[in-house]
C-alpha cells in the first residue's frame, strides 16, 4: 500500500510535531519510504507547500518528482470520476468551485486512480460550505487516515540514540 500525503501533513508536521529542529527523524522516515515506494505527495501538494517559502519549501524542492508526483493519464478517468461525485453531493456551489481547484481534488482523484491512501490531518464533517477530502474518500471508497494512523500502521519509530 502507497501513502500520498496531503499539505497539511507536511505543514502541521513543520510547525507542530516534527520540527525539522527537534524531531529530523519524521522527515528522515518520509524520505526512507519515499525510497521504498511507500510513502508520496502530488506535485499541486509541491505547489501549496511552495508558497509558503520557507524551510518546508527547501525541503519540497529537494525531494522532486520522485517525491512529488506529476499527474499521469490514468488520473483523468479519476478527476472525472471525483468531479461527478463531489457535483451531485448537496455542497454548497462556491465549495464545490473551491474544491475542484486545489490540490485536494488532485490527491483524491489520484489515489483513486492508482489505489493508494490519501493522509490527511482533516476529519468528515456534516457541512455543506466546505468539502472536506475523508468526505469524498468516503464517498469513492478511497482509503483515508490521519498522519498517525499511518505511523503507527508502518510502525514508524523514532528512538533516541
Amino acid at each position: 500500500m502507497a501513502y500520498l500525503l496531503d499539505a497539511n501533513v507536511f505543514m502541521q508536521a513543520k510547525n507542530l510535531h516534527y520540527g525539522f529542529d527537534f524531531c529530523p527523524a519524521f522527515w528522515d522516515w518520509l524520505v526512507a519510504n519515499n525510497t521504498q515506494q511507500k510513502v508520496f505527495s502530488i506535485e499541486k501538494v509541491a505547489d501549496e507547500i511552495d508558497a509558503g517559502a520557507d524551510e518546508l519549501t527547501d525541503w519540497a524542492a529537494e525531494r522532486g518528482a520522485g517525491f512529488f508526483l506529476k499527474p499521469d493519464p490514468s488520473i483523468f478517468p479519476a478527476l472525472g470520476t471525483v468531479s461527478t461525485w463531489v457535483t451531485k453531493q448537496k455542497f454548497d456551489p462556491v465549495a464545490v468551485n473551491t474544491f475542484l481547484q486545489v490540490a485536494d481534488y488532485y490527491l483524491v482523484s489520484y489515489a483513486l486512480a492508482h489505489g493508494h491512501t490519501v493522509v490527511t490531518h482533516e476529519i468528515a464533517s456534516p457541512s455543506l460550505k466546505k468539502i472536506k477530502i475523508p468526505n469524498v474518500c468516503i464517498g469513492l471508497n478511497v482509503k483515508c487516515m490521519t498522519p498517525f494512523e499511518m505511523l503507527r500502521r508502518e510502525r514508524a519509530r523514532f528512538v533516541l540514540g
